[in-house]
């Protein structure tokens, strides 16, 4: 059993409570995770913001620290990702990386610089400048599906723009969050970030509290309505990653053979648990066996097991209710006549959440599974036989985060991204350009609102101030 506490000021925060934490591999509880109530949340906020003051006003000792932040946690890397295996079921490699490689975000905006600064006049009629000033307490809610990595896409640029921050992980991955808050009490000021963990409603009191004046958030569409209308009350400013229904669509000039390994990873790589997977395929009919049979290949040939064993390629998915999710949906495309070229059931009758990539054809638009986000191993193949209709059915829905299109003539492709509606649109490959600390990072529609990363990431946690004199 793993021993976690929160951190507040520096300090060990003991929970109002506890509650068990599964690891979906095995269906075994791995640790008792603290669980914060009222009076404890209060706690944090109050270091918060009492250390704000201080953090606020010292811009070089802040780069150092994220410099020292990313130092400290790149060489607990051996003993933090065997914690994020066994809460979120990744493969080791996996975890490994993601832990290392989000340090980037923290190197990247340490060493970002912006004007502190913009001189609209500087003459003997007068002085008027635009400065940049941090909101003072950020809440920053993370997801369960890459715990870290998403944590500090919010954390660096808050504490670089010269905010403090209250970080809540999700319950269901809690674990490597609170032992990087432990870890970081010796190398941040005491109340610079505070780590706070339980199961709802505790999302609920963060958006709700009065102390925070930003809150970042990346989750689920419906739980970033419900955080943007609890921002609303005392008007907080907020950030939302949410939910996507990213289409990949495949053009006539494309080879099957050679798109079909980029496209399957832009589909399941965590197990399909990531926003911006590819949710959904539009081929040319022409070309529809063809791909289906070279990406059933690809999944069939995938290691599916426990992300602690050796040679596992895929995991189990992170939890039990998105593993009903995902089953749910492949079933009911399945009733309605849908065909699994590989896959399309539950992977043995042990207690682990595995389910085997799955590659789905004869379906289209209007089965729950091409319409809504599946967030899971589940793929949905859709012949098209017109291009403008499949781009018409690639934009159709509530969702623009990203999509992809493939194609031997990358200026074509990229006419096509034109009509693409999403926050990006990548030509042969699918988000991989994203896992850049200087990439922005948003959605259209119901996808989201504002940026995350690069310079635009560091902007939106700073709010502008005019100083004049005429």
């Amino acid at each position: 059993m793993f021993d976690s506490t929160m951190t507040a000021g520096g300090l060990p925060l003991p929970g109002s409570g506890a509650y068990d934490v599964v690891n979906p591999a095995t269906g075994l509880v791995v640790a008792r995770a603290p669980a914060c109530g009222p009076a404890e949340l209060d706690a944090a906020m109050a270091a918060a913001q009492a250390a704000f003051p201080a953090w606020s006003a010292d811009e070089k000792a802040r780069r150092a620290a994220l410099h020292e932040t990313a130092d400290a946690i790149v060489a607990a890397v051996d003993r933090l990702a065997p914690l994020l295996t066994a809460e979120q079921g990744k493969p080791g490699y996996e975890a490994r990386g993601e832990i290392a490689g989000a340090c980037a975000w923290l190197r990247y905006y340490a060493d970002l610089d912006l004007p502190a600064e913009t001189l609209l006049q500087d003459d003997e009629n007068g002085r008027i400048a635009v400065m940049r000033r941090p909101f003072g307490v950020v809440a920053a809610i993370a997801p369960w599906n890459f715990p870290v990595a998403l944590a500090l896409w919010k954390v660096a640029p808050a504490l670089r723009a010269g905010n403090t921050v209250v970080l809540k992980p999700s319950p269901y991955t809690p674990l490597t969050t609170l032992a990087i808050g432990e870890l970081l009490r010796e190398v941040l000021p005491p109340g610079v970030l505070n780590v706070v963990s339980g199961p709802d409603p505790l999302g609920a009191w963060i958006t709700a509290h009065r102390t925070p004046r930003r809150i970042s958030f990346t989750g689920s569409t419906e739980t970033g309505t419900k955080v943007m209308t609890a921002a609303s009350a005392d008007f907080k400013r907020i950030s939302l990653e949410l939910g996507g229904n990213d289409p990949a669509i495949v053009l006539d000039d494309a080879d099957p053979a050679k798109i079909a390994e980029a496209l399957f990873w832009g589909a399941f790589r965590n197990n399909g648990q990531f926003c911006m997977a590819v949710k959904r395929v539009y081929v040319p009919a022409a070309l529809h066996g063809e791909l289906v049979e070279a990406l059933a290949a690809r999944a069939l040939a995938t290691r599916v097991g426990d992300g602690a064993a050796e040679g596992t390629e895929l995991g189990p998915v992170s939890n039990r209710r998105q593993y009903d999710r995902v089953a749910g949906l492949v079933a009911d495309a399945l009733g309605r006549g849908a065909v699994a070229a590989a896959g399309g059931a539950p992977a043995g009758d042990g207690p682990g959440l595995f389910f085997p990539p799955t590659i789905l054809t004869g379906l289209s638009d209007g089965v729950p599974i091409v319409d809504e986000e599946q967030f899971g191993p589940a793929l949905p193949v859709v012949a098209y036989d017109r291009l403008d209709d499949a781009i018409d059915r690639a934009n159709g829905t509530p969702y623009g985060l990203t999509a992809s299109v493939w194609s031997a003539d990358t200026d074509r492709a990229a006419q096509v991204a034109a009509r693409v509606d999403a926050g990006q649109v990548w030509i042969n490959t699918h988000g991989r350009g994203a896992l850049r600390p200087d990439v922005p990072f948003g959605g259209h529609k119901s996808s989201g609102i504002g940026l995350e990363n690069g310079r635009w990431g560091l902007e939106s946690f700073s709010e502008i101030q005019v100083v004049g004199r005429l």
